[in-house]
C-alpha cells in the first residue's frame, strides 16, 4: 500500500510523443527506417536468387541423370565377380566397364552378347584415349580382355536348333565320305541349306550324287559350337560360283566350345619356319629361317589362326607369324601347326599359337571383337 502511495506521490507532467523525436535526433530515425527497408530489399533479393538456384541445379540434376543412369547396387557387382572368381584387378577393370557405359542392369548385359561388346568396346576407347603410356594401355587392355574371354566362356552363350538358324557366311567344316572340307554357309534362308561346293584336290567341284550323307559343323560368334547331319539336293550355279545345296535339319548337336572366340577374316601374312635347336641340360633356343612365305589368315582367335597359303607345310612345324594392321603396327606370334587341308591348289594349315607378345595379343582381342578400327 505504501508503495503504491509513493508511486502516486510523484510529479506529474504533460509529455509530447514527439518530444522523443527530437530528443534522440530526427535524423536517426529516418536512417533507421532506411536502413530496415534495405534489409528486407536484400532480404527479397536473396530467397529470389536463392529459388532460381534451386531450380538450376534440380534441371542438372534431371539431365545428367539421364545422360548416366544410376550405378546397379553394389551386392549385385559383388555377386557377379564371385561366380566369375575374378581377381581383384579384374573385379577393378569390370566396375570401370559398367562405370564407362552407365550400365543399371549388369545381369541383363552379361547374358546380351550385343550389350556386353557395347560396353567393353566403350570401355577400349575411353583407355586408348585416357592412357598416359603406351606401357600402361598394353597393361589395362591386357585385363579387359581377360575379362571379355572369362565372361565368353561362362555366360554368354547361344543356341541352335535348326539349320535355318545359321547366319549367313559362317564359316563350317563339311564331311563327306570321312573327308572334312572347309566351307562357307551362304545361305540358310531358302528351302535348303546353300554351301559352299568344296573341290577336290585337283581344283575341280566335287560332284555328289543326290542323297548322299554330308555332316556339317559350325561355330556360332560366341564360340558355341554345333553339328548336323544332312544330305545333298543338289548343286546349282551362282554369281559366287557352284554351291551345294543340303536338307535342313532340326536335329542339331552341340559340340564342345572352344576356348575363345574366333572371327573370319582375310588378313594377309607372312610366316616363317621355325626350328628348335638343342643345347643340352633342357636349354633350347629358336632358330628363325630368313626366307618369307605368304598365304591369307582366314580365321583368327588369340589361341591360334588358319592360314590359306600354296606353301608346303607339315604338321608339328613351328612357324613365326606376321601380319601388319592399319595403324602400321606388327603383330607376331610364335605358331605350331596342328593339320593341314587341302583345298583345290592351296593348302590350309591350322596353328596354334605357342607365343604371343602382350601387345600382339591385345590387337588380335581387338580384331576378333571387333573393337578395332579397320
Amino acid at each position: 500500500m505504501n508503495i503504491i502511495t509513493g508511486f502516486a506521490m510523484l510529479p506529474l507532467q504533460a509529455v509530447q510523443v514527439t518530444d522523443f523525436w527530437r530528443d534522440k535526433g530526427g535524423d536517426d530515425a529516418k536512417f533507421f527506417a532506411f536502413g530496415i527497408g534495405i534489409v528486407i530489399i536484400v532480404l527479397i533479393i536473396i530467397n529470389i536468387l536463392r529459388t532460381k538456384l534451386k531450380l538450376s541445379v534440380l534441371n542438372d540434376s534431371s539431365q545428367t541423370s539421364s545422360r548416366s543412369p544410376r550405378r546397379f547396387p553394389v551386392f549385385a557387382f559383388h555377386k557377379i565377380v564371385r561366380n566369375l572368381g575374378l581377381n581383384r584387378d579384374q573385379a577393378k577393370m569390370l566396375d570401370f566397364v559398367f562405370r564407362s557405359d552407365g550400365v543399371t542392369d549388369p545381369f541383363r548385359s552379361l547374358n546380351t552378347a550385343s550389350l556386353l561388346d557395347r560396353h567393353f568396346k566403350r570401355a577400349y576407347r575411353v583407355i586408348e584415349h585416357t592412357s598416359i603410356s603406351e606401357d600402361e594401355m598394353t597393361e589395362k587392355l591386357s585385363v579387359l580382355f581377360a575379362i571379355r574371354n572369362i565372361i565368353e566362356n561362362n555366360v554368354v552363350g547361344a543356341t541352335a536348333t535348326s539349320t535355318r538358324q545359321i547366319p549367313d557366311n559362317t564359316a563350317a567344316v563339311l564331311t563327306i565320305n570321312d573327308k572334312n572340307y572347309p566351307v562357307r554357309v551362304i545361305s540358310s534362308k531358302g528351302d535348303s541349306l546353300v554351301v559352299q561346293n568344296p573341290t577336290s584336290g585337283t581344283g575341280e567341284p566335287l560332284r555328289l550324287p543326290k542323297g548322299s550323307k554330308a555332316g556339317l559343323a559350325f561355330f556360332t560368334k560366341t564360340n558355341k559350337g554345333f553339328s548336323v547331319e544332312s544330305r545333298v539336293l543338289g548343286t546349282a550355279e551362282t554369281a559366287e560360283g557352284q554351291v551345294l545345296q543340303l536338307v535342313h535339319s532340326g536335329q542339331i548337336k552341340k559340340l564342345s566350345n572352344r576356348r575363345f572366340r574366333r572371327r573370319q577374316t582375310v588378313i594377309s601374312t607372312s610366316f616363317f619356319f621355325v626350328t628348335v635347336e638343342n643345347l643340352g641340360r633342357k636349354k633350347t633356343r629358336l632358330i628363325v629361317d630368313k626366307r618369307r612365305f605368304s598365304g591369307n589368315i582366314l580365321d583368327i582367335s588369340i589361341g591360334g589362326c588358319s592360314v590359306k597359303t600354296n606353301t608346303s607345310v607339315s604338321s608339328g612345324q613351328k612357324l613365326k607369324i606376321e601380319f601388319t594392321r592399319e595403324d602400321h603396327s606388327i603383330v607376331a606370334a610364335l605358331g605350331e601347326v596342328l593339320r593341314t587341308n587341302k583345298s583345290g591348289m592351296s593348302t590350309i594349315i591350322h596353328i596354334k599359337f605357342i607365343k604371343i607378345p602382350r601387345k600382339s595379343l591385345n590387337t588380335i582381342n581387338a580384331v576378333v571383337y571387333e573393337y578395332a578400327r579397320d
